[in-house]
């Protein structure tokens, strides 16, 4: 696959570099171009990361990070099956815990919901940072969500790191998929409030929270046409016609409830929570 004349390889992360050293340099630049194009396209291009790794793969398959960009660039895609056999061959090569959050997902994306739940109760769970434990409580209310129970859900999200008033780099993630879990449990007023926690710690938009808080609020955004007689076409203005902008004040946001065990055990309640205000899939 062509790779642009700008990429040399040198923009790949330095462990990874490392991790290529192995290789013969000719081989090693070539690998780490492929790397830097998965990295490139993996958000707005899921196949084409895909094809660039695959090249990569063919290349190196026996360095664990390309592994695992192999693994990332096929959960992209929706492969979860091969992104699932990636992740675990990179697992087995490094050790490393930090892909069990995201090889539970690839279950859940596979229909597995259940066997998503037992990963999220495994010892592997209690290794993981702060970061993996909140998204391995994400993965695990999605899999409730996945199996129609939407209240275990909600109580499987409760958490320190949930009422917390920390921002961390997931913390808009986490404040979302609540909301969203509430919404779907007919709960709109709780939910409303968690869109707008959710908003408030969204600061490079990572998420639609501030599209769903409008929506709740009754707010339309309509693109204002201008229409062109001298050529009979409609052109789009830039302004923006606000409908029903008011919108109520936002109340004070309650405290997370406490998880009760007789609604759900999604295996997390024994991960060590006490460092929670500090912090990094099918999402």
């Amino acid at each position: 696959m062509p790779i642009p004349d700008d990429v040399t390889g040198e923009e790949i992360d330095k462990d990874v570099r490392q991790e290529l050293q192995s290789l013969p340099k000719g081989l090693a630049e070539d690998v780490s171009r492929n790397l830097v194009m998965v990295a490139r396209l993996i958000d707005e291009d899921p196949e084409g990361a895909y094809g660039y790794s695959r090249v990569a793969l063919r290349l190196a398959s026996r360095v664990a990070a390309v592994r695992e960009a192999a693994g990332f660039a096929a959960y992209a895609s929706q492969k979860y099956s091969e992104a699932l056999a990636e992740f675990r061959a990179a697992r087995r090569m490094t050790g490393n815990v930090d892909l069990w959050p995201v090889m539970a997902d690839c279950e859940r994306g596979l229909g597995r919901p259940e066997k998503a739940l037992e990963m999220a109760g495994a010892p592997e769970v209690q290794k993981l940072d702060k970061a993996g434990q909140v998204e391995m409580r994400l993965v695990a209310a999605g899999a409730r969500r996945d199996m129609d129970q939407l209240d275990a859900a909600i109580v499987t999200l409760q958490s320190p790191e949930l009422a917390s008033n920390s921002v961390q780099p997931w913390t808009a993630r986490l404040r979302y998929a609540y909301a969203d879990a509430l919404l779907a449990a007919g709960r709109e007023g709780e939910a409303r409030e968690w869109f707008a926690k959710a908003v408030e710690s969204d600061k490079d938009g990572s998420t639609d929270a501030s599209d769903r808080l409008a929506e709740l609020d009754g707010v339309e955004f309509v693109d204002a046409l201008v229409e062109d007689d001298s050529d009979g076409d409609s052109d789009v203005d830039g302004d923006i016609e606000v409908v029903n902008s008011e919108a109520p004040e936002p109340k004070s946001v309650p405290e997370a409830e406490s998880a009760d065990d007789s609604v759900v055990d999604d295996g997390l309640d024994d991960v060590d929570d006490t460092d929670g205000d500090e912090g990094d899939l099918k999402g």
